[in-house]
């Protein structure tokens, strides 16, 4: 049994239940403080007697309230669901990928742009790691499924702004808005508490994208135009939209402006439901750094 839920805990005198060590704080002896958590938030605990206790790790506690939590007995586990202790999306991630596939079926219509579709989303390895994804550890959609909901999303604004302002290359901006963020499958660790990989932190997910459409590309052959295979590296390359926001270049195309401003947007609009949620309405929110105010609900 899980037991509690981080967000049932309020000003509870004791609590007793199964979380997960989400980081570790301080370390004297047999003293440990450390954030420990579920799918629902964290709480900061003081372990007493720990022994060898690893960020990842779920343990079963019962701590009372003294000053902050005090976890006097613990038993760690190994059998347990995963899914109860790592955040995520609440609609089902087959609906998501569904409508991606039903929108790729009716815009992409060139070989070029079908054969790049298919080399990663008919690999079942590929579209697991997708469907699993993260949106980023603080930033936006952080939590599993998160990547597909915030491809998606950038989908359908492409789509829409692509028609709206007559693109010259939709099929190129909507592909390129399906896979702007693929590095992001490895750039992430989200089978424990999430966490930047190796090749995340010495490469991030724009390079790893790139490296990955290579490696498409080749498989491909010439069955790609260098004209289409510019094209989708800029918008991938260039969707953050300035160099600061870590982009190395910023866009030029009229492609890679729609998928940088269609990936801003939800991006933002994401952070905002966040913030928003749990705020009164007619109440101000705290100053949030990500969109740099505070906001009035």
């Amino acid at each position: 049994m899980k037991g509690n839920f981080v967000k049932d805990i309020k000003n509870d005198e004791y609590i007793e239940g199964s979380f997960m060590i989400m980081k570790r704080l301080f370390n004297e002896g047999k003293r440990l403080e450390a954030y420990i958590g579920d799918k629902t938030g964290d709480v900061k605990v003081c372990i007493q007697n720990s022994d060898n206790l690893k960020v990842g790790d779920v343990i079963y506690i019962k701590a009372s309230n003294n000053n902050g939590f005090q976890v006097r007995e613990y038993k760690k586990k190994t059998n347990y669901d995963l899914n109860d202790f790592l955040p995520a999306i609440s609609k089902p991630i087959d609906e998501i990928m569904e409508e991606m596939q039903d929108m790729s079926e009716e815009e992409f219509k060139s070989e070029e742009c079908k054969t790049l579709n298919d080399y990663f989303f008919s690999n079942k390895d590929f579209v697991e790691s997708f469907k699993r994804g993260i949106g980023g550890l603080n930033q936006h959609h952080n939590y599993i499924g998160g990547l597909a909901e915030h491809t998606l999303n950038v989908m359908y604004m492409t789509k829409t702004m692509a028609y709206r302002y007559d693109c010259l290359h939709k099929d190129i901006a909507i592909l390129a808005a399906k896979l702007h963020d693929i590095g992001k499958t490895v750039e992430y660790n989200v089978e424990g508490p999430f966490s930047v990989s190796m090749r995340g932190e010495m490469e991030g997910h724009i390079v790893i994208g790139i490296t990955m459409l290579e490696e498409a590309f080749n498989a491909g052959g010439k069955i790609y135009s260098e004209d289409f295979k510019n094209r989708i590296r800029g918008c991938v390359v260039q969707h953050h939209g300035k160099v600061e926001y870590g982009s190395p270049k910023v866009p030029n195309t009229e492609e890679a402006y729609i998928v940088h401003y269609a990936d801003f947007i939800d991006a933002t609009m994401n952070k905002v439901g966040q913030i928003r949620d749990g705020v009164e309405p007619g109440s101000w929110t705290e100053y949030d750094r990500r969109i740099g105010t505070k906001l009035y609900i």
